[in-house]
């Protein structure tokens, strides 16, 4: 069994990494080139992902892409890491939403407020960034993790975007949000994945 994760360095890819080291099977770095905000970078031909991004994974011949795909795959594929709900696990569908929440409110709000792109209000399918925090800082309010008390692959992407973020003013930093995000960035498999991010 062969597991290869699709890296480029400094990219969204590095929490793979991070999910990778959390996971502890054997596994490879394979880099490949991308286009960057700043025009660098190209296309590489040896990547499968359809517009040339990161991460992507392939497990044996299996292809997957996109963060929260990866995410439930993985999960879901190396199940003894106890890193996401199994399928009847009480938990499995706040899983499930919470991964969803990421890709489809999280990121796009984020990144809107980035690249100062002011969103109209009320834009069907669009959540400002306030709107996203008081969500998620009630949660940490009672929950030392997104899910509850325990860790697992959602704060990977939770706590690597908050920590990645955090200088940034885009947000309001609360006790319990600086607690968590101490908590993930404490995680010793992301010490091991900083030092693969070559």
């Amino acid at each position: 069994m062969t597991l290869t994760l699709l890296h480029a360095p400094k990219s969204r890819s590095q929490s793979f990494i991070w999910l990778l080291e959390e996971i502890g099977q054997p596994y490879e770095i394979k880099q490949v080139d991308i286009r960057r905000g700043d025009g660098s970078g190209k296309l590489d031909p040896t990547n499968p992902h359809p517009h040339g991004k990161v991460p992507v994974i392939i497990h044996d011949d299996t292809v997957v892409h996109e963060q929260t795909a990866i995410m439930l795959y993985l999960t879901d594929a190396f199940p003894q890491a106890k890193l996401g709900p199994q399928v009847g696990d009480k938990l499995r569908g706040n899983y499930l939403s919470w991964l969803s929440y990421y890709s489809g409110v999280v990121e796009p709000a984020f990144l809107c407020a980035f690249m100062k792109y002011d969103v109209p209000r009320g834009t069907a399918g669009w959540v400002a960034v306030p709107e996203v925090m008081q969500h998620i800082n009630k949660t940490l309010e009672t929950n030392e993790y997104i899910l509850g008390n325990e860790f697992t692959a959602v704060d990977i992407l939770y706590g690597g975007t908050f920590g990645f973020f955090g200088d940034s003013g885009l947000f309001e930093k609360t006790d319990a949000l600086n607690a968590y995000v101490k908590r993930c960035m404490s995680r010793p498999a992301l010490q091991r994945a900083g030092q693969k991010d070559a």
